[in-house]
């Protein structure tokens, strides 16, 4: 089978994740070459892997002829010019969510993905290929808890990890479209429908600094779908115990939870606190195997020619519903949709 030769650009914490998925654990791709304006973190990733191209310019990485596709995990502010720029050199592209951190670049990105239509586009929501929510889909999907009424998602982030949030507040597009994005992207996928009513709360009750962006360290959501059902979030990045991704699902005729306790593994450790079942310590850790099989997937549609699962309409959707969040947080009131 042909290999997908892919260059990467962003090679922070979760772009040298999907680096590595790309270079040893898909077998027909192949990473070419590896981008980041930081030289350090191109020399390091072209020693340590043996990747023949290395650049410190996104253009110029782009005039490479023996590329196919481009990946794209840099900071969320260059998402949006970075992918038009790759569609338009003629390849494939996966990017990161989300699309643009302003409403005019989301539609706007999302009619030039739509006119390049012969190039493949996928976007990174991974919590659809995790293992777990693939099996409450198709359980949902089979009927098996009725009609879906209510949704509840949490999503908190270690206290742990703050300082790096602090640091990336300026560029991430705010709680609602950094963090919360996953879950709204989960419901519509969930409920196959759309959004209709959006109220939104929350403050800074620990970390003023996320303030100086407009930004909170906490909040929640509560929206009303155009199919009736109901949903409520939670996303923070103040929890002590570790990285909590939890979702309920309840249906007329039963309910279904995933990751109701954020366990690391089957280990069960006795010590001086009692029995204590341990946490994961981040997303990383959590969406391993997710992160692999939406790769897998993008290259698969390349290779088959076949149109992606997750594309630009949902990133444009979910961030319609992130935009609201934060417009009623602001305004303090219901925004209808």
């Amino acid at each position: 089978m042909r290999t997908i030769k892919m260059g990467i650009v962003g090679l922070g914490r979760l772009g040298k994740r999907h680096a590595e998925n790309i270079a040893f654990r898909v077998p027909n791709a192949e990473l070419l070459a590896v981008c980041s304006i930081k030289q350090d973190e191109v020399d390091e990733a072209q020693k340590n892997w043996g990747i023949k191209y290395a650049y410190t310019n996104y253009k110029e990485m782009l005039e490479n002829e023996e590329l196919d596709a481009i990946f794209i995990a840099s900071s969320s502010t260059e998402h949006c010019k970075q992918i038009e720029l790759a569609l338009e050199a003629g390849y494939h592209v996966f990017s990161e969510k989300p699309l643009g951190i302003t409403k005019e670049e989301v539609d706007y990105i999302t009619n030039i993905i739509e006119k390049h239509n012969d190039k493949k586009f996928m976007l990174g929501f991974m919590r659809r290929f995790d293992p777990s929510y693939l099996y409450a889909k198709k359980k949902l999907d089979d009927g098996d808890i009725g009609k879906p009424m209510y949704i509840r998602c949490y999503s908190i982030d270690p206290v742990s990890a703050v300082e790096g949030a602090i640091a990336f507040a300026e560029k991430s597009g705010g709680l609602y479209l950094d963090m919360m994005i996953h879950d709204l992207d989960l419901a519509r996928w969930f409920l196959n429908s759309e959004a209709k009513t959006v109220f939104a709360v929350g403050d800074n009750y620990l970390y003023p600094e996320f303030g100086e962006h407009d930004d909170i360290d906490n909040g929640a959501a509560m929206i009303q779908f155009e199919n009736g059902a109901v949903a409520s979030f939670f996303a923070g990045r103040t929890s002590v115990h570790g990285y909590h991704i939890e979702t309920e699902i309840i249906g007329t005729k039963g309910t279904l939870r995933i990751g109701t306790i954020p366990e690391k593994n089957l280990v069960t450790v006795f010590n001086e606190n009692g029995a204590v079942r341990e946490c994961h310590e981040g997303f990383l850790e959590r969406f391993e195997n997710a992160y692999l099989n939406e790769l897998q997937e993008f290259v698969n549609c390349v290779l088959e020619d076949r149109k992606t699962p997750v594309g630009a309409f949902d990133g444009l959707k979910a961030t319609e519903i992130g935009y609201a969040c934060k417009q009623s947080l602001i305004t303090n009131q219901l925004v209808m949709l």
